[in-house]
């Protein structure tokens, strides 16, 4: 039986975590999860795995990501860590004088001119090269069959593609919309897929399997990047075939942070994970300068910390090659010691941000032979730009809104640069360099404030991946307002108004992002958690 969820209310069920030794990967969709186990079990590793569920979430979640998005990913491969960022620049064509001579005051939020490269499909291809031990055309063999067999929509999705189905025939123009809903949705009966109903993506299936067949080279400089190419030439777009043509995804060096005994991973900036580890850095100053801290002194350091990282964090971070101070500066002890200082007993009132929820997906995997992958994809808000190029299931992002026009900001708009970027994969080791494995919580500019929250449910208060994705969420939006879930106890929220916080019950769990953690034991297992706030799991081996 078909149906659609309620509204406003997801059921939330806390979970249990599993255990595994041979593999594990774990998803937001239980297909993209079974994918990458096929692939462990064909003799993949870890990295395969991660490709294989990567495919798979475009075609199985395309709410929040697609093959037209972005991707970052850490990699842990035979005792060392890697990283690599998959987000792309502004087209050479887009300028701020382009903007405006289309009577835009501001970075428009869909459609042709708030896409940027996409950077995912160039991801996948070099994991695959640089770590793979399988074909690259046959970890994306899950992902075509999905796309041309069908898949049985789940609850949670069926209520995100409901939601950005009324959003783009609301806002897009009709030409838009009609291509759009050609692809992602139900155009004879006007509506999105329902909940269990079975959905088919045949074009997304032939894109794939094109990018299987060239090794992803079709993408940027072949055939798909011609159809790519031909579609914004024809709508008076700024993507070209040059742009695409000239784009690789680029290897970085993880930054990180020690907190509690353990070391924290973020990829660098233009990505925000930084955010995650300045607010550790002076959460870490404020406890030693501290003398006694109860429960809620904790509680409320910890936001304070996260408001006056982001703060910082929003005023400087952008392409790295535009950046005003260094990634050392921003994560200097002297500079936690004094911001650590302004945190009192009363909720400050930092710059206020722009603060949305955003559409993404993470994933993690492990393997037998202690390689794991921390990996995450998006078109940025829900399906992205509303772009979709006419016969390939291929959905755009809509990454170049982020963008400023006003000169005097960081991410002011230039051809060729790349914007402030929210998707952020983390991964934790011990002091001493041994790996505890990767973790991640999606959601636009929730995701640091998701990852300060489930490290320190794990390194502070002991839980295990699934109790630390369970446990209740609260939000920063700006000023002194923080959002709480609704199992967020009541006196939780009178302690923190009696600190000066704007505390709102929010109604809806899926705006405090949703995560996967794989943590490796020391008996040689993995302990994996899957988030109960999404459709997923851990599948393991």
């Amino acid at each position: 039986m078909h149906t659609r969820n309620k509204p406003n209310i997801v059921d939330f069920t806390p979970g249990q975590a599993v255990s595994g030794s041979r593999g594990m990967v774990c998803t937001s969709q239980p297909l993209a999860a079974e994918a990458g186990i096929d692939i462990l079990k064909q003799g993949g590793n870890a990295i395969d795995a991660a490709v294989a569920a990567a495919a798979a979430m475009t075609v199985v979640e395309p709410v929040m990501n697609g093959i037209g998005g972005d991707a970052f990913a850490l990699i842990w491969y035979q005792n060392r860590l890697y990283g690599i960022n998959g987000s792309g620049p502004a087209p050479q064509s887009l300028s701020p004088e382009a903007i405006r001579a289309m009577g835009c005051g501001r970075m428009p939020s869909d459609g042709w001119a708030s896409v940027t490269v996409p950077g995912a499909v160039s991801v996948w291809r070099q994991l695959a090269r640089r770590f793979g031990r399988l074909p690259f055309a046959e970890c994306l063999q899950p992902a075509i069959s999905y796309a041309r067999k069908g898949f049985d929509v789940t609850p949670v999705i069926s209520r995100i593609w409901e939601k950005e189905y009324k959003k783009f025939q609301d806002n897009l123009p009709d030409s838009l919309f009609q291509i759009w809903a050609t692809a992602f949705s139900d155009a004879e009966n006007l509506r999105a897929p329902l909940s269990g109903e079975r959905w088919c993506q045949p074009d997304q299936g032939n894109t794939l399997e094109e990018i299987a067949r060239s090794g992803g080279e079709s993408f940027y400089r072949g055939d798909i990047a011609r159809q790519i190419h031909d579609a914004f030439r024809n709508a008076g777009g700024f993507l070209q075939q040059s742009d695409l043509a000239a784009y690789e995804a680029s290897w970085v060096d993880p930054i990180a942070t020690v907190y509690h005994g353990y070391t924290v991973y973020e990829i660098p900036p233009n990505g925000h994970g930084i955010v995650t580890l300045m607010a550790l850095n002076i959460l870490s100053e404020y406890e030693q300068n501290a003398c006694q801290l109860t429960g809620d002194d904790r509680l409320h350091a910890q936001i304070e910390a996260l408001k006056l990282a982001f703060t910082d964090g929003l005023h400087t971070i952008t392409d790295p090659a535009y950046m005003s101070v260094s990634v050392e500066q921003l994560l200097s002890r002297h500079r936690a010691d004094l911001r650590s200082r302004e945190i009192g007993e009363q909720a400050l009132l930092p710059a206020p941000g722009s603060f949305t929820s955003g559409g993404t997906i993470y994933l993690c995997t492990a393997d037998g032979e202690g390689n794991m992958v921390s990996l995450i994809q998006s078109n940025y808000k829900g399906f992205g730009s509303g772009v979709v190029i006419p016969g390939t299931g291929i959905a755009m992002n809509n990454r170049g809104r982020d963008f400023s026009l006003n000169p005097q900001d960081a991410n002011y708009l230039q051809p060729g640069k790349k914007s402030y970027h929210t998707i952020i994969p983390g991964f934790l080791c011990r002091h001493n360099g041994e790996p505890v494995g990767p973790f991640g919580v999606m959601g636009g500019m929730m995701q640091p404030q998701g990852h300060l929250q489930v490290l320190i449910n794990q390194i502070d208060k002991g839980m295990d991946p699934q109790q630390a994705l369970d446990a209740p969420r609260w939000r920063w939006d700006g000023g002194r307002t923080i959002a709480l879930e609704p199992i967020v106890p009541q006196s939780v929220k009178h302690v923190l108004d009696q600190r000066g916080h704007c505390t709102v019950h929010a109604d809806d769990f899926l705006e405090f992002g949703r995560g996967q953690i794989i943590r490796k034991e020391a008996v040689g297992t993995y302990l994996g958690g899957s988030e109960s706030r999404a459709d997923g799991r851990c599948a393991v081996w």
